[in-house]
This record gives C-alpha cells, sequence and structure tokens, in this order.
C-alpha cells in the first residue's frame, strides 16, 4: 500500500466515522423531542383534570407542596417508561468535585430525631451523599435546614447551617460543598418514606 493509498483509507475512514457520529445525533436528537413531547402532552393533561376537578388538583397539591416530591420514584418511572438521560449521565460522570473532604466531628449525641455533631466553628460541610436539594427553609429546634434526598430514596437533613451554596432542585455530588455551620453544632436527621431512620447506621 503506497502513501496515495494510505492517505484514500484515511478520508475514507473518517468520512465513515464523521456519518456516524451524525447519525447518532439525529437519532438521539429525535428520542429526544418524542421524548419531551410526550412530557409536554402529560402536563397538558394533568393541567386540564386540575382545571376540571377540584378534588384532583387537591390532590396534587397535597403529594407536590405538602410533601417531599420523591425524585428517586419519579426517576425510576423515567427510566423505565421513557428511557434514561445519558447524556446527562455521562456529564455528572465527568465532572470531578473540587472540595471532597469527609465529615470531620469530635463528638455526637442523640439530638430529637437525629444526630448532633461537636464539629469545628463555621465548619465547611461536604455532603454525604449525592443527590437533589429537596428542601431550604427554617425548622424548630433545627435552625436553617437543607434536605437532600440520594438515589437510595434516603433523606439527609443538614441543620444549623448558616449558609449553604446550593439551592432549592440543584443535583449536588458526594462531597461537594454544602455550606457552613452556625457556630460548632451540625446536625442531622436520616430518614426515608417519612420515617426516622437510626443515624448510627449511616455514621461509622
Amino acid at each position: 500500500m503506497n502513501n496515495e493509498d494510505i492517505i484514500r483509507y484515511k478520508k475514507r475512514l473518517n468520512k465513515k466515522n464523521n456519518n456516524i457520529d451524525d447519525n447518532y445525533f439525529k437519532k438521539y436528537l429525535k428520542n429526544f423531542c418524542i421524548r419531551s413531547f410526550i412530557v409536554v402532552i402529560i402536563f397538558l393533561f394533568l393541567a386540564i383534570i386540575c382545571k376540571s376537578n377540584s378534588s384532583f388538583k387537591d390532590t396534587i397539591y397535597k403529594n407536590v407542596y405538602e410533601t417531599n416530591l420523591s425524585f428517586t420514584t419519579f426517576k425510576n418511572f423515567y427510566e423505565k417508561h421513557l428511557g434514561g438521560i445519558s447524556f446527562l449521565d455521562n456529564m455528572v460522570s465527568d465532572v470531578k468535585p473540587v472540595f471532597s473532604p469527609t465529615l470531620e466531628y469530635s463528638n455526637s449525641s442523640k439530638y430529637y430525631d437525629g444526630v448532633s455533631l461537636d464539629v469545628t466553628n463555621n465548619y465547611l460541610v461536604p455532603v454525604l451523599e449525592s443527590g437533589i436539594v429537596v428542601y431550604i427553609g427554617q425548622k424548630e429546634h433545627y435552625g436553617n435546614v437543607i434536605i437532600i434526598q440520594g438515589m437510595d430514596g434516603v433523606d439527609i437533613s443538614y441543620s444549623n447551617m448558616l449558609s449553604t451554596s446550593v439551592k432549592l432542585y440543584d443535583y449536588i455530588e458526594k462531597g461537594d460543598l454544602l455550606g457552613e455551620v452556625d457556630g460548632n453544632k451540625l446536625y442531622l436527621v436520616y430518614s426515608k418514606d417519612g420515617k426516622v431512620l437510626n443515624y448510627e447506621e449511616y455514621l461509622k
């Protein structure tokens, strides 16, 4: 095989690879449009029902606004019936957290439904498990609370927070910086489906 044959072969190979990439993109774009169309149809259908049926509207309001929306259930439903969001999974897996310390504390003790941890003053709190922020606000006895729902459905409440670097419905990775503790006490509560879990099983 002479040099001209090698050059022609490389050109054919590059053209073939470009065609494969184009076909993959077109196929992905088509699937994405179909899934988006299905989501829009479902949303409009629910909006029409809510407008015409007050009891159904009250049920939707209760499950979405008065209780934590289960993103794990939604994610599993979406993957089962509409397929996974593979390109987002790839993007998330490629992101490397800059801040990745482990949780450090000197002492732990029972505190209402969870545990109180003695930490350094204004301690920077790492995210213990990857998940979605489902609540940010004040709660009695706990101060400023941030709840992250993990991909396994376990909610972790981080309480007595002075500041935070996250917003509601953010997806955050394990090891990311969550925020700063107010003083030297961090309160954690583990729960799933509304039931409090034993924190000792998670703080090993």
